[in-house]
């Protein structure tokens, strides 16, 4: 089994860490949040996804970047090889919306933000988070371009995107876009055509929410009925058929569960071990 994948010139975990449930609604305590990050660098875990819109209030912007910067500040082992995504363009007012800004001039002014929170002399892998209704595709992306080419960032990626943007983003940024992160789950497939453009154009496929289905009790339902029958035949965890699913699909898929709990990215990251028969695939495929 290969348990690495590539985003641009990195080499990362096959699964990484997503911090979002950390420092927004339901979040734990600093204290854990930091053991569930130590865990997952424990595990061997090499990427870890947030953005500047982690937060539960209005001033506190960055608390999940923060939360990271100092987890690998406090491990023990060597966080050289430890990629770190961010994002810009989305925002929390603080009443538990979620909102977007687009412009330019934001975009940059976030990223230097972003920058201060995570520390280091370049932001590993800077993301657009949401295109903006109120500002043109392009101009956003420019912005990260600008980034790229003034060594703000090291590699650029969009969020959210459909293929149509993937493909835009691709040409405004001269073909170093390295990834896309959209939500693609058992429960949301919806984003199959973005994968299938980042297959074409050998660049990373970033799930976010990538176990939606079978964390809620809707697992429980017909529908959802084979993964708990893989899981149960397997021994395992019906979350780690569900990311062993995810790698199955394409090997430019690099999941990104949400946690919390360090039992529960323990858990995630061995589905990297766990290959799925033909058989597997096509039941699950068709759930």
């Amino acid at each position: 089994m290969d348990y690495t994948r590539t985003i641009g010139t990195m080499q990362v975990s096959a699964i990484g860490l997503g911090g979002m449930p950390m420092s927004i609604e339901g979040r734990p305590d600093r204290e854990r949040s930091i053991r569930t990050i130590h865990a997952a660098l424990d595990e061997g875990v090499t990427f870890i996804d947030t953005a500047d819109s982690y937060h539960l209030h209005a001033d506190e912007a960055g608390h999940n970047e923060e939360l990271i910067a100092e987890a690998l500040r406090t491990w023990g082992g060597d966080t050289s090889s430890v990629l770190v995504a961010t994002k810009g363009g989305h925002l929390r007012p603080g009443d538990g919306s979620w909102t977007q800004d687009g412009r330019p001039e934001y975009l940059k002014e976030a990223a230097a933000a972003s920058l201060r929170r995570l520390g280091g002399d370049a932001i590993g892998l800077y993301q657009f988070h949401r295109p903006d209704p109120r500002v043109p595709f392009a101009e956003s992306v420019g912005a990260v371009r600008d980034l790229l080419d003034d060594g703000v960032i090291r590699m650029a990626g969009i969020s959210n995107a459909n293929p149509q943007q993937i493909r835009e983003a691709q040409e405004i940024l001269g073909g170093r876009l390295v990834s896309v992160q959209n939500q693609f789950s058992p429960d949301f497939r919806s984003s199959e055509p973005e994968l299938r453009v980042a297959d074409e154009l050998g660049i990373a496929f970033l799930p976010w929410s990538p176990l939606g289905g079978i964390s809620s009790a809707r697992a429980l339902g017909s529908r959802f009925e084979p993964f708990q029958e893989v899981a149960a035949a397997r021994g395992i965890s019906p979350q780690v058929v569900a990311l062993a699913w995810h790698l199955a699909q394409s090997p430019q898929v690099i999941p990104i569960p949400g946690s919390s709990r360090p039992e529960t990215i323990r858990d995630s990251v061995t589905a990297a071990e766990v290959e799925l028969t033909p058989d597997e695939l096509t039941r699950l495929n068709a759930a």
